[in-house]
């Protein structure tokens, strides 16, 4: 065994024997519930509210009240001892003295270890060194922890306002498989995932607020479509069917705009079977609407009213940094053409270069897996390496190559193109919107030069989707429809450069 596994075994045996004289006291270590009047953010205001209008009493005691939290510091004095306290809102000293909570639990705070949860009661005050604290009258044991937080470099809490410092783990691996103890010492993680929760509430706001309905479609599919992407494979037994995990809700929200649903969202799982990336992770959140008699002309300045929507409510602010970057979200965002900005990456008109040219010009970039890839796919690529790098600032790229769109019309300028929008935020894609391409014998055509990629090797190539066919057959409006990818939303507004930053759970390789 290591020295630092024989360490945490005699640390570990150490909180155990405390548990057990906690019960030979007859101390319940494992509470049932505690009445909480208030966080700790609250109490400390309260009392300094309370001192601003003279309310304090003569002996410097504010108003009585109850806290919940874990203990995060500690400092025994003798007598006394001063403590941190840590709840869902922050933390606040705890003052505890041998002749206020009595001799007996006094000595059982002998028994306490940081991580542990308790219950305070008391007064409020404000010491000499000008902290306000909790003078606590009553305390009880609602958790016991059995095994240390990795807190990492802990200096004990005093009336001199010595705090703990959350060093945290050094391993960031660890902190993704163990995000429970990741979010219990690490107060700023929390509050990505408060940022996250804030993001998804305002952006349903927003659309319900332009008469969009929410709706909810299968994750469990027997055809995936809506996007090009290797799928999650599965069988359902009683059928004795191949189903499959959804790559994205496109086809089905549309089949909803056939039904005369005219403006609909949906805030969905998505399963993608790919690899791992800073901005991928197999299992996403994508938020996808489609609204009838739209084009994306339209759905872009839809797009920049819901992300200055989201940007007032959630920050407060409409410029932020990302990864030391400063970005400014000022309107209208500008837009350049997906095959002028490949043609001048590449130094030359991709218009004029075939297949084959394509190919090697990807290649003398060292491009990785262009095996089975066709042009559309190609010239994706190239655009990546190319152009996606330098797109910091909020911008719309318009106007992708019809290869490249199979579910996107054709552009009415162009029949080489399609009414299709990308934008990108600090060299990342977030928005992806389309002019819907509506014509059943189109679309019939384009799923069938999907299935010729597919015999060549394009394992992200999209399948026939015969019902989908028969649903455009009875009609579907003019509509415009746009994908946003809320995980890679987050890590804007969060100041993240990895996706599994802004996923509570990401998904990793087995635990050895």
């Amino acid at each position: 065994m290591s020295h630092d596994a024989q360490e945490m075994s005699q640390v570990l045996r150490a909180r155990h024997e405390k548990l057990a004289t906690l019960r030979e006291r007859g101390i319940l270590a494992f509470a049932y519930s505690f009445e909480v009047t208030g966080t700790s953010i609250e109490v400390v205001a309260s009392f300094e509210d309370l001192e601003k209008a003279g309310g304090v009493s003569a002996d410097g005691q504010g108003t009585h009240t109850s806290l919940g939290g874990r203990i995060v510091g500690w400092r025994d004095m003798g007598k006394s001892a001063f403590a941190h306290l840590e709840d869902r809102a922050g933390r606040i000293q705890l003052y505890f003295k041998k002749d206020i909570v009595g001799a007996e639990a006094f000595e059982d705070l002998r028994l306490l270890d940081l991580g542990d949860w308790i219950g305070v009661e008391g007064t409020t005050f404000r010491t000499k060194t000008g902290e306000v604290t909790l003078r606590v009258r009553a305390w009880t044991l609602l958790t016991k922890s059995l095994r240390p937080l990795p807190f990492g470099k802990v200096e004990a809490a005093s009336e001199t306002g010595e705090r703990v410092v959350h060093s945290g783990f050094a391993d960031q691996e660890a902190r993704y498989r163990q995000r429970y103890a990741d979010l219990a010492v690490h107060p700023e993680v929390r509050e990505v995932f408060r940022t996250r929760s804030r993001v998804v509430t305002e952006l349903r706001r927003f659309l319900d607020g332009e008469g969009f309905l929410e709706v909810e479609t299968p994750v469990l599919q027997p055809m995936y479509g809506g996007a090009s992407a290797k799928p999650f494979v599965t069988t359902h037994h009683a059928l004795d069917q191949t189903m499959y995990l959804r790559i994205a809700d496109e086809l089905y929200l549309k089949r909803l705009i056939v039904g005369g649903l005219d403006r609909v969202y949906e805030i969905s799982k998505d399963f993608r079977n790919e690899g791992l990336s800073r901005l991928h992770n197999p299992e996403f959140t994508m938020l996808e609407w489609y609204q009838a008699f739209t084009d994306y002309n339209a759905q872009m300045d839809l797009s920049e009213r819901m992300l200055l929507h989201v940007l007032d409510r959630v920050l407060g602010r409409r410029s932020l940094t990302l990864a030391g970057q400063a970005i400014e979200f000022s309107t209208p965002f500008p837009r350049i053409r997906f095959m002028d900005a490949v043609s001048a990456g590449l130094g030359t008109d991709v218009h004029a270069l075939s297949d084959r040219e394509l190919r090697a010009r990807a290649e003398d970039l060292r491009i990785p897996d262009l095996g089975g890839a066709g042009r559309g796919k190609l010239l994706d690529k190239l655009f990546s390496a190319l152009v996606e790098p330098g797109l910091v600032q909020p911008t719309f790229v318009i106007d992708h190559p019809k290869e490249l769109s199979p579910l996107a019309k054709e552009h009415r300028d162009d029949p080489r193109l399609t009414e299709r929008f990308e934008m990108y935020i600090g060299g990342a894609e977030i928005f992806n919107g389309f002019s819907e391409l509506n014509d059943p014998l189109d679309q019939r055509a384009r799923f069938e030069a999907q299935v010729l990629l597919k015999t060549a090797g394009d394992e992200e190539a999209q399948q026939i989707d015969e019902d989908y066919l028969r649903a455009l057959e009875y009609g579907m409006p003019p509509t415009g429809g746009v994908g946003m990818g809320v995980d890679r939303l987050v890590m804007v507004l969060a100041d993240q450069t990895s996706i599994r930053d802004v996923l509570l759970f990401p998904v990793l390789r087995a635990e050895e």
